[in-house]
C-alpha cells in the first residue's frame, strides 16, 4: 500500500491535506498523474504545507465557479434519441460519453469523467444521472432516452409509452384469438345444421 497527501477532495478517501493509504497502482496511475495527490514523503509534506494556503484558495475559487455553472444544468432534462425494440431495449446503449456530449453547453463543456454513471443505459425511459463539476460540487440531471423526439416529449409529460404499446399488442392479440374461436364455432354450428337438414330430407323422401 502507498501513503499519499490529497490535494483535493476525493470521494470515499478524504479532503485536502488528508494523508490516506491507497493501492500503489491507484496512486501511480490516477491520483498522482492527475494532480489529485502527492506521495507522502518528508519532502512532499514540507512542500504541501508551504503551498497549502494557495492550494485551498485555488480550490475555493474553482468550487465557486462550479457552483455557478451547476445552476445552468441542475435539474434539466436532456434528450438522447436511439433505436430500440418494441419492448424498449436499445440496439446498443447510452454511455457516459454520450451523456457528456448531450449535456454540454456553450458555458459548460463536460467529458465522460464528469458523468457518474454506474452502468450504461440500455432501455428507453427517463433516468436521473449525477454530474460532478468539481470534487465538492455534484448536480443531478435527467436523461430522456427515446426512439423519436415525439416519444421523448410524451415521456417528458409523464406518459409510459411502453405500457401503451403493450396494451395495444395484448388487445390486438386477444381480439384476433376471440374472432378465430367464434369463426370456428360458427362453422361447426353451420355444419351440424346442414347435417341435420340433410338427414331430415333423406327420411322424408324415403319410400
Amino acid at each position: 500500500m502507498t501513503q499519499v497527501i490529497l490535494l483535493e477532495r476525493v470521494e470515499k478517501l478524504g479532503s485536502i491535506g488528508d494523508e490516506v493509504t491507497v493501492k500503489p497502482g491507484f496512486a501511480r496511475n490516477f491520483l498522482v498523474p492527475k494532480g489529485k495527490a502527492l506521495r507522502a514523503t518528508a519532502e512532499n509534506r514540507k512542500k504541501f504545507e508551504a503551498e497549502r494556503a494557495a492550494i485551498e484558495a485555488r480550490n475555493a475559487e474553482e468550487r465557486e465557479k462550479a457552483e455557478t455553472l451547476s445552476r445552468s444544468v441542475a435539474g434539466k432534462q436532456f434528450t438522447v434519441i436511439r433505436s430500440a425494440s418494441d419492448s424498449g431495449m436499445l440496439f446498443g446503449s447510452v454511455s457516459s460519453r454520450d451523456i457528456a456530449e448531450t449535456a454540454s453547453t456553450k458555458k459548460l463543456k463536460l467529458n465522460r469523467q464528469n458523468v457518474l454513471l454506474d452502468s450504461p443505459i440500455k432501455t428507453i425511459g427517463i433516468f436521473p444521472v449525477r454530474i460532478r463539476l468539481h470534487p465538492e460540487v455534484t448536480v443531478e440531471i435527467e436523461v430522456n432516452v427515446a426512439r423519436t423526439q415525439e416519444e421523448a416529449e410524451r415521456q417528458a409529460r409523464g406518459e409510459n409509452v411502453l405500457a401503451k404499446e403493450e396494451e395495444v399488442v395484448e388487445k390486438v392479440t386477444g381480439t384476433g384469438f376471440d374472432e378465430d374461436e367464434e369463426g370456428t364455432e360458427a362453422s361447426a354450428e353451420a355444419a351440424d345444421a346442414s347435417a341435420e337438414e340433410g338427414t331430415t330430407e333423406n327420411v322424408t323422401d324415403a319410400p
